[in-house]
């Protein structure tokens, strides 16, 4: 049973590494084509102070978007956490999530995210500064997922998740799929995390802004007039992700841990790139991270992201987190994320 587990994993890790490394030369114009750009955000203040480095880290309510086998490697037996971030161009985005661990039968999770963009004026040809009426944008994403502990050693995790994204009075839903998996080599505790992220159907906006009246023959004397219509939209893909991530723990002593992240990221949009990151901590208590998104990615505004996080005890069976990430996007200035959590 334990080496086919094994054989299992080298062989999704070998599926992961074949797409990272193929299609080197994809057209550059498939950014900006897929749906449900909400997918493509990674909550988490300390994901982010890594870079997004995190596949193989994966050990907290955060691998919930990451690689959902590595919630089996958390602390305690139930977590709750929360994440705000004031995204780019205003953009309000939050995310929260809850698991519990249940002897025999594994780990069980829910996720909640949510993106809105705030009203502006609807503006049209013949008024430019806006007609009276305003309009806004959100998407909203909810997930249930499962992750068990196959070995000591190696983990699988799922997560289906509900997508819906709405533009004014039109609206598109897709249902989606993520799946990873955990593995710890011997040596020196070194992880070998991956995932498949966002596999499912496609979305296509359908809602009263899209309803008109035509006339079929295009001649008010003849014919049928006056038809209700619809226009047709594109249905369009959802992000999907491959990531393959090593973690390992370079300094570990009483007091002092130092743990390096690297992932590569291969998405069906853009060429493939590479995140790392580095994190320091003191006792378990207090940490410092950093790290860089987005290398060898051709004209990406991401780079250098930098963090803080803390630990505290409240009480022997329960834990408080709370951490802070900065993330540079070059011309779009920065992002900065917050979060809090309890673990019990």
């Amino acid at each position: 049973m334990k080496k086919n587990v094994q054989y299992l994993f080298l062989l999704i890790v070998f599926l992961n590494l074949n797409l990272l490394t193929a299609q080197t030369d994809i057209d550059i114009s498939r950014v900006g084509t897929t749906a449900a750009a909400v997918l493509k955000i990674a909550p988490g203040a300390r994901a982010l102070g890594l870079g997004s480095a995190y596949v193989g880290v994966s050990n907290d309510i955060y691998s919930t978007y990451f690689n959902p086998a590595g919630i089996t490697r958390s602390e305690g037996y139930s977590q709750v956490a929360f994440n705000h971030s004031s995204w780019l161009a205003d953009v309000s985005y939050d995310y929260a999530a809850g698991s519990v661990n249940i002897d025999g039968l594994g780990t069980l999770f829910a996720t909640f995210t949510s993106l809105r963009v705030p009203e502006d004026e609807v503006r049209t040809i013949e008024y430019p500064e806006g007609d009276g009426r305003t309009w806004d944008a959100n998407s909203l994403v909810i997930g249930v997922g499962y992750a068990r502990s196959l070995t000591d050693r190696f983990s699988i995790g799922f997560h289906v998740k509900y997508i819906q994204e709405s533009i004014w009075n039109s609206s598109a839903s897709s249902v989606a799929l993520d799946v990873g998996t955990y593995y710890i080599t011997p040596f020196n505790d070194l992880v070998i995390g991956a995932s498949v992220s966002n596999f499912g159907t496609k979305m296509q906006l359908t809602g009263r802004d899209l309803q008109i009246n035509t006339d079929p023959n295009n001649s008010p004397n003849s014919g049928p007039n006056n038809i209700p219509a619809d226009y047709l939209t594109e249905k369009n893909d959802l992000p999907l992700n491959f990531r393959v991530g090593l973690a390992m723990d370079v300094v570990n002593t009483r007091y002092f841990k130092l743990t390096a992240a690297v992932d590569a990221v291969h998405p069906n949009d853009n060429k493939e790139y590479v995140n790392s990151g580095l994190e320091f901590s003191y006792n378990e208590m207090i940490f410092l991270r950093g790290g860089y998104k987005a290398l060898f990615l051709p004209n990406s505004e991401q780079g250098l992201t930098l963090g803080m996080g803390i630990n505290y005890n409240l009480t022997p069976e329960l834990k408080f987190t709370f951490n802070y990430a900065y993330g540079d996007y070059g011309r779009l200035d920065s992002i900065q994320y917050f979060d809090i959590g309890l673990i019990f």
